[in-house]
């Protein structure tokens, strides 16, 4: 954490998820809000604290709704919490929780303020479906029309053409490759096999499913009772699959390159709905408060690339400025958390800690060195669990802080592409 001559620390003092659950299934009449404001409650409630004690919450989302853009602001009217609270949204890309948190761990590091909620949620289920232009021009026009005739000669404007909706693409914007475009080219670059990556995504479920079998991940959900009649009753991830093989996985065909990729359904993270929060507190107001942390943020760091390049290959920029800005090396690790949105980005982003190529891009002399995979997303990742953008961020940070302290380890990673926080 940046040092502003106070000696504040910032506490990560608990977390809490709801399940994630595949697009398009149980969660599909939840909107990201409100998948919000149920981990926000929980959150509350598990930690038995005042909302009155919150002064700010902080949250992420990667496709907010277009009648209310500001998740946060929603969020923070709930009846649990003062109605003055500051909330502001933010954005960035798949890392959005992560600079909820950092930007709230900021706050509270200047002595702004000493509470605050921080998190993220997505409903992919649930993504705005937009008009054509034409379309929306004759809908502007007719309500701007004064008479019943004026409105119908502005509906006579549309075409057969202007009826075809437009679905929001999953793709960067100044390139239009989508992100699974981007780990194929990643894959090629770095000579990532399919099997590599097959291999990784089983780990991926196993270890997931050792996880949800034994307690350790259901522990940091909530239950859900699923609107409008509360009968379906959600407690874990939809998306893991226990009695998945090898050979099930290598079977399945290539998505994004169908002649020549290795990039498929299941070594990528599907999409997903879910949301995730945590609670930061100054050091001082844990402590007077009864609360033992989980954990402290020792330092964070992002980085960017040229999206036409490799555009998941940032955390080899950002895991050494923030290393080197806690003082600490990769080997003081205990635990290593790297988000999965395809088994080719992890892979390709193992292989650039090890090399002096990316170490000299981030300003290093010496690569970070090679992560001990029996270290590496000791209980799976979002290939398994899924991977609500706006959500995921603040998921592994806690599953991270969780499994540090059954280890009573003392240091860990929770990486995402293009940023890190230590």
């Amino acid at each position: 954490m940046p040092t502003f001559g106070n000696g504040r620390r910032v506490a990560i003092v608990a977390g809490v998820r709801t399940p994630f659950t595949k697009a398009g299934t149980v969660f599909k009449s939840i909107s990201a809000i409100d998948l919000g404001k149920l981990c926000v409650a929980e959150l509350i409630q598990r930690t038995n604290l005042s909302g009155s004690e919150v002064q700010a919450l902080v949250f992420g989302t990667v496709i907010p709704s277009v009648v209310a853009p500001n998740i946060a602001r929603e969020i923070a009217l709930m009846p649990l919490m003062p109605k003055g609270v500051q909330a502001f949204s933010v954005s960035r890309a798949c890392a959005s929780a992560n600079q909820a948190i950092t930007d709230a761990a900021d706050q509270i590091a200047l002595g702004h303020i000493d509470v605050a909620i921080a998190g993220g949620a997505e409903s992919l289920s649930n993504v705005p479906i937009l008009h054509s232009a034409g379309m929306a021009e004759a809908l502007v026009l007719a309500s701007k029309a004064k008479t019943l005739t004026g409105r119908i000669k502005a509906l006579a404007r549309v075409r057969p053409k202007d009826l075809v909706p437009i679905t929001p693409a999953i793709a960067e914007p100044s390139t239009g490759e989508t992100m699974g475009q981007s780990a194929e080219k990643m894959a090629k670059l770095n000579d990532i096999s399919r099997e590599d990556q097959d291999h990784f995504a089983l780990r991926s479920h196993r270890l997931a499913a050792a996880g949800t079998a034994d307690g350790r991940l259901t522990a940091e959900m909530m239950t859900v009772y699923v609107p409008p009649k509360y009968e379906t009753v959600v407690s874990s991830d939809n998306g893991i699959r226990a009695d998945t093989s090898y050979e099930q996985l290598s079977s399945l065909k290539p998505v994004f390159d169908r002649r020549y990729g290795s990039v498929t359904a299941g070594n990528s993270s599907p999409l997903t709905d879910g949301g995730a929060c945590v609670l930061l507190m100054s050091e001082q107001k844990a402590k007077s408060l009864g609360y033992e942390p989980l954990g402290y943020i020792k330092s964070y760091a992002y980085a960017a690339l040229d999206p036409g390049e490799q555009l998941l290959q940032a955390p080899v920029l950002a895991v050494p400025g923030a290393l080197a800005r806690a003082g600490l090396t990769l080997k003081d690790m205990d635990l290593v958390e790297m988000h999965e949105a395809f088994a080719a980005q992890v892979l390709s982003n193992l292989e650039g800690f090890k090399s002096q190529y990316w170490a000299e891009r981030a300003g290093f002399t010496a690569p970070v060195g090679e992560v001990d995979l029996s270290r590496l997303n000791v209980m799976g990742g979002s290939i398994a669990i899924g991977h609500p953008f706006g959500a995921t961020g603040s998921r592994i940070t806690v599953t991270l802080l969780n499994e540090l302290a059954r280890r009573e380890g003392l240091s860990g990673i929770a990486e995402k592409a293009g940023r890190k926080k230590d």
